[in-house]
C-alpha cells in the first residue's frame, strides 16, 4: 500500500480528512487498521488542535513515589552502618518510626544511588542454620582472627554470644589470647547468668590441653556447664559464629581500625550495643537481639560445691602427673585434673569403660587395653 512510507502523523491526518467525506466510517477504520474508538479518538484531537503524533504513555503524576525525605534517610541510614541491607535498613528505620517503602524499592535506592556492588551482592547467600529452642541453651564463642591495629600491636577479639537470641554477651578485645578466656566468662556469667553449655572450636585456649583438658573445660564443668566443641576441620559447626565474624569485617573493621586496645575497646563496645539494640537480623523476623534475649535464671557463684559420688562405682584421685590406677592400667587423664576425684564406670553397650568428672563423662577407655579410645565430653 502505497501510504506505507508516510509517517504516523501523515496517516492520522489523513484519515481524519478522508473521514469527513467517507461514508461508511466503519470501513475506513478497517482500510486503516485501526478500530472505530481510535478514530473517534483522531478526529477528536485533530478538532481540537492537540496535535496527531503519539504522546507520552508517562503518567504526569507518581502515586507510589518515595519522598526525597525518605531517601536521604536510606542512604544516610547506609552511610552509618554501610554492612546493612535493605531489608535491615527498612525495620530499623520502621523501629524508629518512619514510614517505609516496600524492601525492594529500599534495594531499589540503593541500587539509584551506587550503595550497592555487583560483587557485595553475590556474597549474601541464605543458608541453613540450626538453632537453640531457649536461651542460654547454649552459648557460642571463638577468637575472631587477629587485626593490626594503627599502633603497630595486633588485636584479638574474643566474642561470646547467644546461639538462639544472637545476643552478643561479650567481644573482649586483647593483645594477646593467653590468659583472656576465663576471666571473660567468668565476668559473662557474673552479668548475664550460667548457661548450659558453651560450643567452641578446638582451638588450644579451649580444648585438647597435652591431649587432656584445659582448665576452661574444667571450670565449666566445677559449674555444671557442658563444654562442646565443633569436629576438627568442620567450621559448619559454628556457621553463626562465622557469620558473626563476617558482620563484624563488612559493618566495622572495613570502615575502622583502632588505634590501640582501649580504642579497641570503644569501638567493640559501640558496635555491640548497636547490634544487639538496632541491627535487625533476618534469621530473628527482622527483630532485633534484644528483643528476644533474657538472662539465665542460673546465678554464677564463684565458690564451686563440692560433689558427692553416689558410692556405686569406683573413686580414684589423680595424682600429681595426672595419671590414675585403675584395674591393671596406669591411665593418664590429664594434668589439669591432678588431686581431683575420678568415677570409672563400666560401659553396659561395649568393652570399655567410662571416666566420668563430677556429673560428665570425659573419656572412654579400652577395657582390654585401657588405652584412650575418645575424650568427648557429655553430660551423665
Amino acid at each position: 500500500m502505497p501510504w506505507k512510507d508516510k509517517t504516523v502523523e501523515e496517516l492520522r491526518k489523513e484519515f481524519v480528512e478522508t473521514a469527513e467525506r467517507c461514508e461508511n466510517f466503519s470501513a475506513l477504520c478497517r482500510e486503516f487498521g485501526i478500530t472505530r474508538a481510535t478514530g473517534y479518538k483522531w478526529i477528536d484531537r485533530y478538532e481540537k488542535q492537540e496535535g496527531l503524533s503519539d504522546r507520552s504513555r508517562r503518567p504526569k503524576t507518581t502515586a507510589n513515589k518515595t519522598p526525597k525525605e525518605t531517601e536521604l534517610q536510606i542512604i544516610q541510614t547506609r552511610s552509618l552502618h554501610p554492612g546493612w541491607g535493605a531489608k535491615k535498613i527498612k525495620k530499623a528505620l520502621e523501629n524508629k518510626g518512619s514510614e517505609m517503602p516496600c524492601v525492594k524499592t529500599v534495594n531499589n535506592i540503593l541500587n539509584r544511588y551506587g550503595c550497592i556492588s555487583q560483587e557485595e551482592a553475590l556474597k549474601h547467600k541464605p543458608y541453613t542454620r540450626f538453632e537453640k529452642e531457649h536461651c542460654n541453651e547454649m552459648w557460642q564463642t571463638d577468637f575472631k582472627g587477629e587485626f593490626k591495629m594503627q599502633d603497630g600491636t595486633y588485636c584479638f577479639p574474643l566474642d561470646i554470644f547467644d546461639d538462639h537470641s544472637r545476643y552478643v554477651i561479650r567481644i573482649k578485645p586483647s593483645t594477646s589470647t593467653a590468659n583472656i578466656v576465663l576471666p571473660t566468662f567468668r565476668e559473662a556469667f557474673y552479668e548475664f547468668g550460667v548457661p548450659n553449655s558453651v560450643l567452641s572450636d578446638n582451638g588450644a585456649q579451649f580444648a585438647g590441653f597435652r591431649q587432656g583438658y584445659t582448665q576452661f573445660e574444667k571450670w565449666l564443668m566445677n559449674h555444671d556447664v557442658l563444654p562442646i566443641h565443633g569436629r576438627i576441620k568442620h567450621p559448619q559447626t559454628q556457621g553463626k559464629i562465622e557469620r558473626f565474624h563476617r558482620a563484624m569485617n563488612q559493618e566495622l573493621l572495613k570502615y575502622y581500625t583502632p588505634t590501640d586496645i582501649q580504642d579497641a575497646e570503644r569501638m567493640f563496645d559501640e558496635w555491640r550495643d548497636c547490634y544487639n539494640n538496632e541491627r535487625p537480623h533476618e534469621a530473628l523476623g527482622m527483630r532485633c537481639p534484644s528483643d528476644i534475649y533474657v538472662p539465665s535464671e542460673r546465678v554464677y557463684y564463684d565458690q564451686v560445691k563440692r560433689y558427692e559420688y553416689g558410692g556405686e562405682y569406683h573413686v580414684i584421685k589423680v595424682n600429681n602427673w595426672g595419671y590414675v590406677r585403675f584395674d591393671r592400667w596406669q591411665i593418664y587423664l590429664s594434668e589439669t585434673m591432678i588431686g581431683e576425684y575420678i568415677e570409672f564406670r563400666p560401659n553396659p553397650y561395649g568393652d570399655s569403660f567410662i571416666a566420668c568428672y563430677r556429673n560428665f563423662a570425659i573419656g572412654e577407655f579400652d577395657v582390654h587395653t585401657g588405652k584412650l579410645i575418645h575424650r568427648k565430653i557429655w553430660r551423665l
